[in-house]
């Protein structure tokens, strides 16, 4: 049954699907400029000023960028830094949202204060780069990973997940001899993907991309992840150094930025559809109760 059935509602709905598709088309051509960009070459990027297709297709970025040392560092440093975070502030959220999902935790609603408190106020730059020397932390990788190592908001809205499932199931699981980590790992965690793959995809995506905590915690240009390398991108000479290229050739400015720039994305762009599925379901479980 069409909700809309007369001349005015399909002519509403006409307009609606031009208006959305001219505002997807606005916000794609961007990148698909960029894109295009990277294979582009220098003198094509110089003459057009915007472009979807560029007129001769080169490689000539990308096998410059990949040929240098400090660009493939960089992105294997922020790979395993996503990675290994991700799995850490997982582990963290839950193990501390499944206590909290029981009422009869002594101290709860102290500690559940203390939760939203958090998501409301935070204690800024300074006193967070301070805690973090003091932690001796500074140009350590974990200084990327453990300030932001819980999220109050995801851990609200995995305790209230939590607190959803039926009680009968822990119960039953206690009647057989399971311990309360058996239970988190065996019945409660597999019950948990969608929420789970969400939080994982937010927390991945804010690690992907955190160029903030680079900046401030890290000095040692050796361990620069991919977003603080896209920052020095200022000019192929000084930029990537020598790569295992033909010496005389001069890779194109513009096009290297470009190409960095598609490569510190299409990770993000590549797993997002896998997690796709649960992303609604799982943003929705668990926002209602408190």
């Amino acid at each position: 049954m069409k909700i809309h059935n007369t001349t005015g509602g399909r002519i509403f709905d006409a307009v609606n699907y031009v208006f959305l598709s001219l505002i997807g088309i606005i916000t794609l051509l961007p990148f698909i400029y960029v894109i295009a960009g990277s294979f582009a070459n220098e003198a094509e990027i110089t003459r057009r000023a915007f472009f979807v297709w560029p007129e001769q297709l080169t490689l000539g970025s990308y096998e410059y960028i990949f040929s240098t040392p400090a660009f493939i560092r960089a992105l294997v440093t922020t790979i395993l830094v996503t990675a290994v975070g991700t799995l850490v502030q997982l582990a963290f959220t839950v193990t501390m949202a499944y206590p909290l999902a029981k009422k009869t935790l002594r101290g709860r609603k102290v500690i559940l204060s203390l939760v939203v408190f958090a998501m409301v106020f935070s204690g800024g730059m300074i006193p967070t780069f301070l805690l973090v020397k003091d932690l001796g932390l500074l140009n350590s990788y974990w200084a990327l990973i453990l300030p932001a190592a819980i999220n109050p908001f995801s851990l609200i809205i995995i305790k209230n997940f939590f607190q959803e499932l039926p009680a009968e199931l822990e119960e039953s699981a206690k009647m057989d001899g399971a311990t309360e980590i058996g239970i988190l790992w065996r019945i409660l965690l597999p019950l948990s993907k969608p929420v789970l793959a969400t939080f994982a995809l937010f927390y991945a995506v804010g690690i992907w991309n955190d160029f903030m905590s680079p900046l401030l915690y890290l000095s040692d240009n050796s361990k620069w992840t991919l977003q603080m390398y896209l920052r020095q991108v200022t000019a192929a000479s000084d930029l990537l150094g020598t790569g295992n290229v033909d010496p005389t050739y001069i890779p194109p400015e513009q096009g290297i930025k470009f190409a960095v720039i598609v490569v510190a994305t299409l990770p993000i762009l590549i797993f997002y559809p896998f997690l796709q599925k649960h992303f609604a379901k799982g943003m929705l479980i668990g926002s209602v109760k408190g």
